[in-house]
């Protein structure tokens, strides 16, 4: 097991054992709302206590925000990337410890959890090459003496509701961009990872004290879904990015759709991996179960369905199932484990119902599930990953159940069958095909082929860089975060048009004499 000292890990991160749940950068608030306690689904320890945010303390933080943001617009975009830099320099100062955090607070393998900090210094990466290359373009003008272009600015106020299973990666997507384009972050994170937030919020308030910056460029405020439903409903906050299920998503989008604000979602997923008769089986078996188990099935972009071609159908099932047998679950510290808990018992009795539910619609079980007990598991979050036979339009397939259980499903025929099946839930995050035959590849890629927002050839649906853009269709919300041009989002579009002649001509021909 990986050298774990949770005492020398909070000093390390500045934690006390009992904190404010509500910041404006380097000052805490006290606030006076519940007690929250983050417990360790590694071995049900209390981690660490926090005081949750009020509506009053959501009030002063995005009064904060409102403040820093008349200042923050005006520091120029290279500088602006210069702060975000030093966060990133500071990451990787701490990427040990705050890695070790996440691993343990969240549940997920301890290789995740430095991974995750490393996504945060990457997107820091981007972002500050980003702050150069902030662009407009122009275009000509049909009156004569006329130039038109384009232009961007800071939106405002960034509104962050994150999930508990990527604790502080998708919160780092959004700000960094955010940051380097002039707006200011208000970030509610789960309830259920809020020392990891605490942490980060620490480390950028040093940043911000150690450059003289205003208080509100980066504020915190932890509390449940009251303050993620104030946060949507308030006109102050231009845009919402908010990660999490398609029910949560569904409800900050109707409030801020109700104000004619924007927002930005990324939501559930059900993603498949298509394996096609000519696919190596040394690439599919390691993508497959890694997407499948890989933070014990609690990732948006998790393997949910194998659609497998019938005539390998038993040699993938089998080769599968025979990986599965070799999975290490325990302790998420442990480098040795491959798979750590399930975030909470909530999360081990959806799992449980999910499995009963497969059984009774027919789907036939490959792996028995079920949750393990005694020494080392002794949180009662650990079950075993579990793979089924079943059917693409059993109800169970149909939804996303954030835990471990992979369906097998047989296509026959063409590829396009399997295309078929795999765009036929209502999710469309992420996709992949395993297959050496370039027709395929580029059939599933085509306009006709897969209607997620990722689409994978020869590699597992889980797992993205940065340089990529984000997200996905349909319930999965459409939204775009972390690479390519996401960074337009977190800004308003202005079409600019300059008269530099000695009249006043009008579009279109339009004569107006006076």
């Amino acid at each position: 097991m990986s050298s774990f000292n949770l005492n020398e890990i909070l000093k390390e991160l500045n934690i006390p054992s009992l904190s404010s749940g509500v910041s404006t950068g380097n000052e805490w608030i006290k606030t006076s709302g519940s007690v929250i306690e983050s417990y360790s689904p590694a071995d049900g320890k209390l981690i660490a206590s926090v005081t949750g945010a009020t509506a009053g303390d959501y009030e002063q933080a995005i009064k904060k925000a409102e403040e820093a943001f008349k200042i923050w617009r005006t520091v120029p975009a290279p500088k602006r990337g210069e702060i975000v830099r030093q966060f990133g320099d500071l990451l990787r100062k701490h990427k040990d410890a705050l890695g070790k955090l996440v691993s343990y607070e969240m549940g997920k393998s301890l290789q995740e959890g430095w991974g995750e900090v490393q996504e945060m210094i990457d997107i820091c990466d981007f972002a500050v090459g980003l702050s150069r290359q902030l662009y407009g373009l122009t275009m000509h003008s049909e009156r004569p003496g006329h130039r038109m272009y384009e232009q961007y600015h800071p939106i405002g106020i960034v509104g962050i509701i994150s999930a508990f299973n990527f604790p502080v990666a998708v919160w780092s997507w959004n700000t960094a961009l955010a940051w380097v384009c002039g707006d200011v972050c208000v970030w509610k994170p789960s309830e259920k990872t809020p020392i990891t937030a605490v942490a980060c919020q620490r480390i950028i308030a040093e940043v911000l004290k150690d450059n003289n910056l205003p208080e509100g460029i980066s504020g915190l405020v932890i509390g449940d879904a009251e303050i993620g439903k104030l946060m949507a409903s308030d006109k102050r906050v231009p845009l919402v990015s908010a990660t999490g299920s398609t029910r949560m998503g569904i409800s900050v989008a109707e409030a801020v759709a109700k104000r004619l604000g924007k927002s930005l979602l990324e939501l559930g997923g059900n993603n498949a991996i298509i394996i096609t008769p000519s696919a190596d089986l040394k690439m599919v078996v390691p993508g497959a179960v890694f997407g499948a188990v890989g933070t014990c099935g609690q990732r948006c972009t998790s393997t949910r369905r194998l659609i497998i071609h019938e005539s390998i159908f038993d040699k993938v099932k089998e080769s599968v199932a025979k990986a599965y047998g070799q999975l290490k679950i325990g302790n998420p510290l442990d480098i040795n484990n491959h798979v750590g808990p399930l975030m909470d018992k909530a999360a081990v009795e959806t799992y449980l119902k999910a499995l009963d539910t497969a059984k009774a619609e027919g789907a036939i079980p490959v792996v028995e599930g079920g949750t393990l007990e005694g020494a080392g598991y002794e949180s009662g979050c650990y079950v075993k990953p579990a793979i089924f036979e079943a059917k693409n339009d059993y109800k169970i397939v149909q939804t996303e159940t954030f835990a471990p259980i992979l369906y097998l499903i047989k296509y026959s025929g063409e590829v396009e069958n399997a295309i078929e099946i795999q765009n036929n839930v209502p999710q469309g995050l992420s996709s992949a095909i395993m297959t050496n035959n370039l027709k395929e590849a580029e059939k599933f890629l085509s306009y006709a082929g897969s209607d997620c927002g990722i689409a994978n050839v020869n590699i597992g649906t889980s797992g993205a860089e940065i340089g990529g853009a984000f997200g996905g269709e349909k319930e999965t919300g459409g939204g775009r975060e972390s690479g390519s041009d996401a960074w337009k989002i977190y800004m308003r579009r202005q079409t600019n048009t300059i008269n530099y002649s000695d009249s006043l001509p009008l579009a279109q021909g339009i004569k107006f004499d006076l």
